[in-house]
């Protein structure tokens, strides 16, 4: 590893240079991710190419030599002339990927250093940054030198999936009721060969009772679906009941570490039934067969992380990684958090009504 530490170095000359060069050649980061399954499914080059086109990301590569020993995706937006690096639709996490390596753990957390330290020096100049990393990812440090700031949420996951038995232990016991008793109760069945636009129709269901825009375009999901179909990494499942009607799914997909809940939907008249637990169980117990974990991206809802946690869950820390150089965004922000600051204090001391 003494001469990843020497290449990465380098002389500032080269650095400089390094710098300039902000964007590295993506083909080499395609033969990458086709030869490495440890980069994220969300980081791969076939997911970004479906949600934000070939030409709507980059990436910068951190080599030792000639060989990629890190690479860092980002995708590139303009807002009101801004430069803005954020999260691509479709994909909740992104971060750095840094290739593993013996040796230490003094020597392992130094060259991670420094090939994180030469990915940010390749990230071109931008008004406002902020990425989800993968929850795998515990060390930001370098980041902070560099002026970035980072703020914590939280993923709840289901480790230890070769063991379905002890993972339906940990359950909460209304859970298990729920998942054992709905199917038979509702006469409901599982399905894994609808289309996609059946999918579709539930999780709008499910964003209009809560009152939320999609956060995404139906053809955004369908450019997302054909390439997880052809990737053979998605699985959909729909419960349906003996009327037909469809009453919730999920979308999972995954990658050689963990199986993710990407989406989820259901409809709201149909949630007696318990159509959620019975689906929801359906794609922990499919995921066994792909991955070792699962992840259900989230939620940090109040009203919807008890229903998360109840699957018997680990509670995972993911952070979000932010900086903004922009003095006008940076007062933007700053007024707007104020202005909310103020509109809690007015809630607090208004008189109760009588």
């Amino acid at each position: 590893m003494d001469a990843v530490i020497q290449e990465l170095n380098g002389t500032e000359g080269e650095n400089t240079e390094h710098r300039s060069a902000t964007l590295l050649n993506k083909a080499e980061y395609r033969n990458l991710c086709a030869a490495e399954p440890s980069i994220p499914i969300f980081s791969n080059a076939w997911w970004l190419d479906a949600v934000a086109g070939p030409d709507g990301w980059d990436v910068a590569l951190a080599k030792a030599n000639g060989r990629i020993v890190g690479a860092m995706p980002f995708c590139m937006t303009r807002r009101y002339g801004m430069k803005v690096i954020q999260q691509p639709p479709l994909t909740p996490v992104l971060g750095p990927w840094i290739r593993g390596d013996q040796g230490t753990p003094t020597t392992r957390l130094s060259n991670q250093q420094k090939i994180m330290q030469s990915l940010i020096e390749q990230l071109p100049w931008f008004d406002h940054f902020s990425q989800a990393w993968n929850k795998d990812l515990s060390n930001w440090l370098p980041f902070y030198w560099n002026g970035f700031s980072q703020s914590t949420e939280y993923t709840y996951v289901i480790p230890g999936l070769d063991d379905l038995d002890g993972v339906w232990s940990r359950f909460d016991p209304t859970r298990r009721k729920h998942c054992r008793t709905a199917v038979e109760r509702h006469n409901l069945r599982v399905r894994d060969d609808l289309p996609l636009g059946a999918f579709l129709a539930l999780h709008r269901m499910t964003i209009e009772s809560r009152g939320v825009a999609q956060a995404f375009t139906d053809d955004c999901l369908r450019r997302l679906d054909a390439a997880c179909v052809e990737h053979k990494r998605r699985k959909l499942h729909i419960v349906v009941d003996e009327a037909g009607r469809h009453c919730a799914a999920t979308y999972t997909v995954w990658d050689n570490n963990c199986a993710y809940a990407l989406l989820k939907g259901s409809d709201p008249d149909m949630h007696h039934t318990q159509a959620p637990s019975v689906c929801q169980w359906e794609a922990i117990k499919f995921s066994a067969t792909v991955a070792p974990k699962y992840d259900f991206l989230g939620n940090m809802n109040p009203s919807i992380e008890p229903y998360v946690r109840s699957f018997g869950t680990e509670q995972t820390p993911v952070f979000t990684i932010t900086k903004t150089p922009s003095r006008l965004l940076r007062l933007r922000r700053g007024l707007l958090s104020a202005l909310a600051g103020g509109h809690q204090e007015r809630l607090i001391h208004r008189k109760p009504a009588r």
